[in-house]
């Protein structure tokens, strides 16, 4: 970050408070109850999302273009739950709201990244959805390994800088009087509007950084649902373009539980409580990874049969492991 702002300007010192404090989620009544349902969430999201991550690399036939998709929302959901609920728990909990100032800004820089590619995964996924239904002769050329690597590493760069720019802006803002963040975690929105000097900059990175991260992709995601929908109907009958529309059942259900309540809250942003919109806000972030594992593995039946075959295997090396007990 010092050489972020040795780039930008010299002999310019910034007034950078010693610690924050994290005060979204105290005194909401019977907040106890919620960390406890945090808790239950972040450990059923750990075991899902582990779960998917080890099927996929233990069964050959899922190591496909697809599966690397999905291997990655895992990876992320496992990630962003990690670096997001311990440190809930470990704030309001445990009531350790300072927070030094480093280390709000880390926590911040790896929240928004796993965010933002829980976005950008979907859209590798109705990519593959997309080619998969209107070019089914083709996917094998269309969607190939090396273009699912490149394209969610082009993804991984593109979160990594634009969250880099968000946290470098913010290095450039002297705070003179509260330091008090109003939000469950450090939050770019809450920590640049309690700067006391010139924040404009922070400001339209403010309307940006949504607008790239989540608005963007969900266009993409929706005009490629158009062009399925519109495709469909022109040269499958009915039958034959719902069965092929089921098959992107699994990646709707994702789309939905994770933009819906993001289109909710922002919606109502100015009619709804303070506390019903960051408890909204951190259950947006927090639920949907707990889900996803489960949705692919009830949803598709790759992983389904897969998972099938190594429950009997493991049965059977049980069965064959008694038997060489008994002779």
């Amino acid at each position: 970050m010092e050489l972020f702002n040795s780039a930008l300007g010299k002999n310019i010192t910034f007034v950078h408070p010693a610690f924050f404090i994290i005060s979204g989620l105290s005194g909401i009544p019977n907040i106890e109850h919620y960390y406890v349902f945090l808790f239950f969430v972040y450990i059923v999201s750990v075991l899902g999302n582990t779960t998917v991550m080890a099927v996929i690399c233990l069964d050959q036939n899922l190591r496909t273009p697809k599966y690397v998709a999905v291997f990655n929302l895992a990876f992320v959901d496992l990630f962003g739950n990690s670096a997001l609920v311990p440190k809930i728990l470990d704030i309001f909990l445990f009531k350790h709201h300072h927070i030094p100032y480093s280390d709000c800004l880390t926590f911040l820089f790896f929240c928004y990244t796993c965010l933002s590619m829980q976005s950008f995964n979907l859209i590798a996924l109705s990519y593959d959805r997309m080619v998969a239904i209107i070019f089914p002769l083709h996917y094998q050329v269309k969607v190939t390994h090396r273009f699912m690597f490149s394209l969610i590493a082009s993804f991984w760069v593109f979160a990594i800088i634009a969250v880099l720019i968000t946290v470098g802006l913010l290095t450039r803002l002297s705070f003179c009087e509260s330091v008090v963040i109003n939000s469950f975690f450090c939050d770019h929105g809450q920590i640049y509007r309690l700067a006391c000097n010139d924040n404009f900059s922070n400001y339209v990175i403010s309307f940006l950084f949504p607008v790239l991260i989540f608005w963007l992709p969900l266009a993409v995601i929706l005009l490629s649902y158009v062009y399925i929908v519109y495709t469909l109907a022109k040269v499958a009958t009915f039958p034959q373009g719902l069965k092929a529309f089921k098959t992107c059942t699994a990646h709707l259900s994702l789309v939905a539980m994770y933009f819906i309540p993001l289109l909710i809250t922002f919606t109502l942003m100015e009619k709804i409580h303070p506390n019903a919109r960051i408890l909204n806000l951190s259950l947006t972030s927090i639920f949907p990874s707990m889900l996803n594992p489960f949705i692919y593995v009830l949803q598709t039946r790759e992983i389904k049969e897969s998972v099938k075959k190594l429950l009997k295997l493991k049965r059977r090396s049980k069965t064959t492991a008694k038997n060489v007990k008994h002779i």
